[in-house]
């Protein structure tokens, strides 16, 4: 593919500074980016680096430096980096229908231009959007919903009666609706509970790889509209997670929490159950969240409070040793002197 430089303007909506003519066939980063490439500065501290690309033109925030390079100015670089790497690289899959080899129950209701490939097995009483791709081993379930445009990458589970939005992606390896931790205490054994809830994943939501999200007990675990869902992620029996939220890698979330919008969990947290937390909160790295966070904070530790009175705590730990000795040589200290009192006012 090759553009102008003014049809990249355009398409950015951004303000387009040197020669609109200029031909890009590709984009790279400042260090590696070469003649008819385009790269971008997103941080300032790169801000230099401008002056030593050798890319035909440079994609930046307004007022920044181009030491005379061909420019795009843009609000958001980063977003519009994003953009043109969709624009230069990302194709649409092929169509390719129901290919010799996939395993394709009774009832199946197919949309236009679906495609369902070899090895993967698709159960009675399915729905599959239109233009929906079912990657190899790949299962669906009895009564499986998915919308259009919806990816299931390979070796993806999804258990009977839950429904998957439209434009979803759902990474290798994933399950959907597998059975929540429920056990109920019998003597010294433990009798399971049925799950007898589904999943329900809103659209434009991506799943990553092996991520096990929990059908519900009863009713639903939910996933709401523009989440995304790291690798390796947990998310229990009964969970609300709120619209365009960010649940980074290796994150737990047990059971009938209910996390707001616009929510940031870092990776490896820890989320106790039946919790609430509140919108545009984000949870540090390794996080504890024991009890309900408010709204609109930052949250650090284990457990989690609030970020600034966990990095003053954090700021005492490397003194700790040295508070310990001092503290020890003040008792001794102490000591000593409560011995000269007793002995002064024994005379």
């Amino acid at each position: 593919m090759e553009k102008t430089l003014n049809e990249l303007a355009q398409y950015l909506g951004g303000t387009l500074v040197g020669d609109g003519e200029a031909r890009i066939t590709g984009l790279a980063g400042l260090d590696e980016a070469v003649e008819g490439q385009i790269t971008f500065l997103a941080n300032p501290k790169y801000a230099g680096k401008v002056s030593d690309t050798r890319a035909s033109a440079v994609v930046l925030p307004p007022g920044a430096e181009r030491y005379g390079r061909n420019a795009i100015q843009v609000a958001n670089p980063y977003l519009a980096f994003a953009k043109l790497l969709t624009l230069f690289h990302v194709r649409s899959l092929p169509v390719k229908g129901v290919c010799e080899g996939a395993v394709v129950g009774s009832g199946v209701i197919m949309g236009t231009d679906v495609t369902v490939h070899p090895g993967a097995c698709i159960m009675d009483g399915v729905k599959l959007g239109n233009r929906a791709t079912v990657f190899p081993g790949a299962v669906l379930y009895e009564g499986v919903e998915i919308g259009d445009d919806t990816v299931i990458h390979a070796n993806v589970t999804i258990r009977e009666r839950c429904r998957i939005g439209s434009r979803v992606i759902v990474h290798s390896g994933t399950v959907i609706g597998s059975d929540g931790f429920g056990y109920a205490p019998d003597d010294a054994s433990w009798y399971k509970i049925p799950q007898i809830g589904i999943v329900v994943i809103e659209d434009d939501v991506e799943v990553g790889a092996n991520v096990a999200i929990d059908r519900a007990a009863l009713n639903v675990t939910l996933i709401r509209r523009g989440t995304k869902i790291d690798n390796l992620t947990q998310i229990a029996h009964n969970c609300v997670i709120g619209e365009n939220c960010m649940i980074v890698s290796q994150v737990g979330i047990s059971g009938s929490t209910t996390i707001g919008s616009h929510v940031t969990l870092a990776g490896q947290v820890g989320v106790a159950g039946h919790i609430h937390i509140g919108d545009n909160t984000m949870i540090g790295g390794k996080s504890g969240v024991t009890g309900s966070i408010p709204a609109n904070g930052m949250f650090s530790g284990i457990p989690a409070i609030p970020h600034r009175e966990w990095l003053r705590a954090m700021g005492t730990v490397p003194r700790l040793p040295e508070m310990k000795k001092n503290i020890s040589a003040l008792e001794k200290r102490i000591q000593e002197l409560e011995e000269k009192l007793e002995q002064l006012s024994s005379k």
